[in-house]
């Protein structure tokens, strides 16, 4: 079994069992601490914590140029917070580049060509790709889908 993540704050974890051809779709558990939103460690390692036997597909994040200093603090702490419940369940983790899962996915370029890419890939979960918000969702379900196919780390 293969989980995908997008780790952002709008980002989402998804499940894939390839042997029963489903996906289960989880927003990334977000709270609101101190008037700032935050990835919440307790509530990513319930959903982690379902799979034990997955293998998780984590993108890689780093900095862009551009992004401010407290947005990119703060989705590097989504990003260590995910890598440590993911390593404190003893799950294995392989990490993929942006470029390398967007690729192999054949992922075109367009503000929803990720949700698009989705849908055509998971027709039968198409309703949730359907909204704009709904891009973390595409991309973790494209990362998860990449490691079912391609099963391997990309760093490029």
């Amino acid at each position: 079994m293969i989980i995908g993540i997008d780790p952002g704050l709008s980002g989402a974890i998804v499940h894939f069992d390839p042997e029963a051809g489903h996906i289960d779709i989880f927003d990334m558990p977000v709270l609101e601490v101190r008037k700032k939103r935050e990835v919440s460690p307790q509530l990513v390692a319930d959903i982690l914590s379902q799979f034990p036997d997955s293998t998780i597909y984590l993108e890689k994040v780093s900095a862009r140029p551009g992004q401010g200093v407290s947005s990119m603090f703060n989705f590097g702490m989504s990003y260590g917070i995910i890598r440590g419940v993911a390593g404190g369940l003893k799950m294995k983790i392989e990490l993929v580049t942006p470029q390398g899962w967007m690729g192999k996915m054949k992922v075109p370029s367009g503000k929803d060509a990720s949700r698009q890419r989705a849908m055509d890939v998971f027709p039968a979960f198409s309703q949730s790709f359907a909204r704009k918000k709904d891009d973390g969702r595409s991309d973790a379900a494209l990362i998860c889908m990449y490691g079912f196919l391609y099963g391997r780390s990309v760093d490029l």
